[in-house]
């Protein structure tokens, strides 16, 4: 099923955005109605390229700006709440595998509160500093084709992946019966979005190449006879993408008034369920 499946075709115009990280290009963003996702258009023949800049701060720990230190903070917070979702399945073997695993610091914290830890990351930079913390990350998700998990998590890193429902098929493979998928992604149905329109950070092209909403995760995964057991919100993801959508769009990140749009998103999405970003948990039928 998942060969036959094309993304691409019968895409309706839905917005044009701008490489801020990188390259300053342009991008369209088609709609995909059947699944109601988002397609970024064209996909860079050298997408690699893309993400070597100073400015892609999940491969390079660092500390500099406001926007740096400002992630920090939020990082440190937010594995303390991954790890507790991931204690919460009281499995027995504990076994993870966290793909885009970056510079491996959620890895770090499984692997200090006994989880046997595996992760992927295809940066190579970024392995070199998980590897200084004792954490060693495969390049390719195919290096552990013969494995199965308890646990596998993808914060953030699904609307990076070429070939999706492949993709997804391999995650299915790779996960134990009763195992769990942990899937973050950016939400383009919340309030941020709207009211940021093509200044929204989470758009992030070319980078992002898919842009989800709650139907299109559903049914991708429901594709590969797999179901999501339940949505979480991600509420600090709000803030942090209000200060970069600022500074998109204004040319300074302006931290008031973005901590004002992230308060009021979470606040419509307290009614809403359409939070800035959404964690899903996917198991087998």
């Amino acid at each position: 099923m998942s060969n036959k499946i094309d993304f691409y075709k019968n895409l309706d115009p839905y917005l044009e955005c701008k490489d801020y990280t990188v390259s300053g290009e342009t991008y369209q963003v088609q709609i995909n109605k059947e699944y109601e996702m988002l397609v970024t258009t064209p996909v860079p023949k050298q997408l690699g390229d893309y993400y070597e800049s100073e400015a892609y701060i999940s491969h390079t720990d660092a500390k500099k700006s406001l926007l740096d230190k400002v992630y920090q903070v939020v990082k440190k917070i937010a594995l303390k709440k991954k790890l507790k979702l991931i204690n919460s399945f009281n499995l027995s073997d504990k076994t993870v595998l966290d793909i885009g695993a970056g510079t491996g610091d959620f890895l770090k914290v499984c692997q200090n509160n006994t989880w046997k830890v595996q992760g992927v990351e295809p940066n190579l930079n970024a392995r070199k500093i998980a590897l200084e913390k004792g954490i060693h990350l495969q390049e390719h998700l195919e290096q552990l084709s013969n494995k199965k998990f308890d646990i596998i998590t993808l914060w953030h890193v699904l609307e990076h992946v070429e070939h999706l429902q492949d993709y997804i098929k391999t995650l299915k493979n790779l996960l134990k019966e009763n195992g769990r998928i942990i899937v973050a992604v950016p939400n383009y149905k919340s309030f941020d979005a709207n009211y940021y329109t093509n200044y929204w950070a989470a758009f992030d092209v070319p980078r992002h190449l898919w842009h989800f909403s709650k139907t299109s995760i559903i049914k991708l995964f429901g594709n590969e006879k797999m179901t999501v057991a339940t949505i979480l919100p991600m509420k600090f993801d709000a803030f942090y993408v209000a200060l970069l959508s600022e500074k998109y769009k204004h040319g300074s990140a302006k931290p008031l008034t973005a901590f004002f749009k992230g308060l009021t998103s979470n606040i419509k999405a307290a009614r809403s369920g359409e939070y800035s970003s959404l964690i899903y948990i996917i198991k087998h039928n």
